[in-house]
C-alpha cells in the first residue's frame, strides 16, 4: 500500500506556523523582568522631607577669568589645583610690542626732563663773562664815538670841517649808545636766567610724557592676567601659543575659593511654599548614596528662575521654575568636587504638602520630585 506524503505537507506547515505565531505572542506579552539599578538609589530620611537638585560650586562662585587685550599667549604660570592670591600672575600675553613702545616713551619723557633741566639751569656759568664783555665792548665804542664827535664838533666851530661831518660824528655816538643799551639788556636777560612762562610749558611737556610712560605701563600690565581673589584655580582652558581676544565668550580660566564649598540647591515652585531657611539639610553624593554631608544655609537668592537641564539633552524643555537656595557644606568635603552633581534633602517636619500628609504619599511626591530633577536617573516603581 503506497501513502501519498504530498497532500499532508502544506496542512502541517500552517499548523507549525500557527504554533509558533501564538508561542511568539506568547513570549512578546511576557512582563519584563525588573532591571536591578547598578547604584542603589538615595533614600529620603524619616519623615516630611523636601526633595531637590544641587550643583556643588566655590564659596565665591565661579570667577571666570578673561583678558584685557588681544594676543598670543607667551607664558601660563598656574596649573589646575593650584592655589592663588590676590595679584598672583595667571598668564602673559606677548609684550614685545609694549615693550618697544615703552622704550620710545621712556626716549620722549627723556628729552622732556633734559629741556626742562636746561631752563632750570640758565644762565650758564661760562655764558655771563662773555655777555659782560660785549658789554664793556659796547661801553668802549661809546667812549671812542664820544671823543670823535667832541673834537668834530670843535673842528666845526674854527669852520674847518663841513657841518656834514659833524653830524655823522654824532650819527655815530647815538649808536653807540644804542648798542651799549643792547649789550647792557641782553646781559640782564642771561642774568634772570628763563622765563617763568617757558618753565611752565616744559613742566607740562614733563608731565605729559610721563603720563605717556605710565600709559605704556599700564598696557604692559593688563597683559599679565592677575588673579582678582585667594583660591584655587579650578580650570585652565589656555596653552602658550594659542591666540585670545577680548570679544570671546571663552573661559580661559577659572577660579574660586572652595572653603568652604557651597552647594546651589534648586527648589521646584511648588515646594517652595514648604521650604524653611532654618530646617536641617544634608546633600547625598550620587553613586555613593550612603555618604551624605551636613549643611548650613546660607542665602536664598529671591528671584525664581526658569529651571536649567541638568542631562544636556537639547531636546528638553522648561517646564517648570525653581528658587535657588544656597547651603555650605559643614566640615571638610574631600569626596566633593565644584560642579559635582548632588542629591539635597531639606528636612520639613511638621510643614506637609496638602494631598502629602500618608507616608506613601510623600514617597510618591518625593519620587516625581527626583524624576523630574534628573530624567536619566535610576529610580525604583512606585506602586499605589
Amino acid at each position: 500500500m503506497t501513502v501519498r506524503i504530498g497532500p499532508l505537507v502544506l496542512p502541517l506547515l500552517a499548523v507549525g506556523s500557527l504554533a509558533y505565531a501564538g508561542w511568539h505572542v506568547y513570549r512578546a506579552n511576557q512582563p519584563l523582568p525588573q532591571a536591578t539599578p547598578p547604584i542603589p538609589p538615595v533614600v529620603a530620611p524619616e519623615g516630611h522631607a523636601l526633595a531637590a537638585s544641587g550643583v556643588v560650586e566655590p564659596t565665591t562662585e565661579d570667577v571666570a577669568i578673561g583678558t584685557h587685550v588681544s594676543g598670543v599667549i607667551e607664558r601660563v604660570y598656574v596649573a589646575a589645583g593650584d592655589r592663588v592670591a590676590v595679584g598672583d600672575p595667571l598668564f602673559r600675553i606677548d609684550t614685545r610690542q609694549a615693550d618697544a613702545e615703552l622704550a620710545v616713551r621712556e626716549a620722549g619723557l627723556a628729552d622732556a626732563e633734559a629741556q626742562l633741566h636746561r631752563l632750570r639751569s640758565l644762565p650758564r656759568p661760562e655764558a655771563l663773562p662773555a655777555s659782560a664783555a660785549r658789554v664793556h665792548e659796547a661801553q668802549a665804542e661809546v667812549v671812542a664815538a664820544d671823543d670823535a664827535h667832541r673834537r668834530t664838533a670843535r673842528l666845526a666851530e674854527a669852520r674847518t670841517v663841513p657841518d656834514a661831518e659833524l653830524i655823522s660824528r654824532r650819527q655815530e655816538l647815538e649808536r653807540a649808545r644804542q648798542r651799549l643799551a643792547a649789550a647792557m639788556a641782553d646781559h640782564e636777560l642771561l642774568k634772570a636766567g628763563a622765563w617763568k612762562e617757558d618753565i611752565a610749558v616744559a613742566e607740562s611737556a614733563v608731565r605729559r610724557a610721563r603720563a605717556h610712560v605710565e600709559q605704556a605701563r599700564t598696557e604692559i600690565a593688563r597683559l599679565t592676567v592677575a588673579s582678582p581673589i585667594d583660591g584655587h584655580v579650578l580650570k585652565v582652558d589656555v596653552r602658550a601659543g594659542e591666540q585670545v581676544g577680548t570679544a570671546s565668550d571663552r573661559r580661559l580660566m577659572v577660579l574660586g575659593s572652595v572653603q568652604p564649598l557651597c552647594v546651589r540647591t534648586d527648589i521646584d515652585e511648588s515646594e517652595i511654599p514648604r521650604f524653611d531657611r532654618t530646617a536641617t539639610a544634608r546633600a547625598h553624593v550620587r553613586g555613593d548614596p550612603g555618604r551624605s554631608y551636613p549643611l548650613r544655609f546660607v542665602r536664598v537668592e529671591p528671584y525664581v528662575i526658569p529651571k536649567q537641564s541638568l542631562t544636556g539633552d537639547n531636546r528638553e524643555r522648561v517646564d517648570t521654575r525653581v528658587l535657588q537656595v544656597v547651603y555650605a557644606v559643614e566640615g571638610d568635603a574631600p569626596g566633593l568636587f565644584v560642579g559635582q552633581q548632588v542629591d539635597v534633602f531639606i528636612e520639613v517636619g511638621g510643614h506637609p504638602a496638602s494631598g502629602h500628609s500618608h507616608p506613601r504619599a510623600r514617597s510618591q511626591s518625593i519620587a516625581r520630585a527626583f524624576q523630574s530633577s534628573w530624567p536619566g536617573s535610576v529610580f525604583p516603581a512606585l506602586r499605589p
